[in-house]
């Protein structure tokens, strides 16, 4: 159960259509459940608005699947996983009727897509073609949390005319994702065009010289341009959900 689904379930219960008991043993599950390696929560959704998300790297495709399955059991209608292998992929697409994967992003969804409740579109762009698997993970995961999103990929700085053909979508989003590598110049540009949040994504894309997406995250920490934040290299899960955050305040 997540933040609005509480929310409607208390007015159920004011407008006479759910009874106390009902709504009661709808809360009493316990807060979290001890698998012995993991221990779902169960109230996340309660305490922090949007479900939990499991994290697939590290973890073994028997692992994921359980844990799919246990949130699921306990009402969570949609199962976000990231950085999932293709074996685990594999696993649960042949476990799950309804999960997808996408070997792109490495994004697992078990369960159908919510409605687009968002305030806004969120647009999420690209320097380059390089930096489309952490774009998609961060799309993804806004569509996920009920978000129109728009993708712009491959419009980076050196070919700025790129960009400015979308300048349309650019002025009327609410949010703008913008992931680059290299020196990571694409998020000060598109600051400096938009009168909205955006949420910069250094990726590890480049040359030596850029240290992994160092140089990325740096140029985009010291960005000139107001309105800019910055998530840690390559995470497009954060910046996705910050996004979504933004989108339906």
């Amino acid at each position: 159960m997540n933040k609005h689904e509480l929310e409607q379930l208390l007015k159920d219960v004011a407008a006479g259509s759910e009874s106390v008991d009902e709504a009661l043993l709808k809360l009493k599950g316990a807060p979290y459940e001890d698998l012995g390696f993991a221990k779902p929560d169960y109230h996340r959704g309660i305490r922090q608005g949007e479900a939990e998300v499991i994290y697939g790297a590290g973890k073994t495709p028997e692992q994921i699947l359980k844990i799919t399955n246990n949130l699921r059991e306990h009402g969570q209608k949609t199962v976000l996983i990231t950085r999932m292998k293709k074996e685990a992929g594999e696993l649960l697409t042949a476990n799950i009727s309804d999960f997808t994967y996408d070997e792109y992003s490495h994004i697992g969804i078990a369960g159908e897509l919510p409605k687009k409740d968002g305030k806004g579109t969120i647009v999420v762009a690209t320097g380059g073609t390089s930096d489309m698997p952490v774009a998609e993970e961060a799309a993804k995961t806004a569509e996920v949390y009920g978000n129109e999103v728009v993708r712009l990929y491959d419009v980076g700085v050196a070919g700025l005319h790129r960009l400015l053909g979308h300048r349309d979508e650019i002025m009327s989003a609410r949010v703008i994702i913008a992931i680059a590598g290299m020196e990571g110049a694409l998020a000060s540009v598109i600051g400096g065009l938009a009168d909205c949040p955006v949420i910069a994504v250094p990726t590890s894309v480049g040359y030596g010289a850029s240290f992994g997406g160092v140089s990325a995250l740096l140029s985009m920490l010291n960005s000139c341009a107001s309105g800019v934040s910055v998530v840690n290299i390559d995470n497009g899960f954060g910046a996705g959900y910050l996004a979504s955050m933004i989108n339906h305040q």
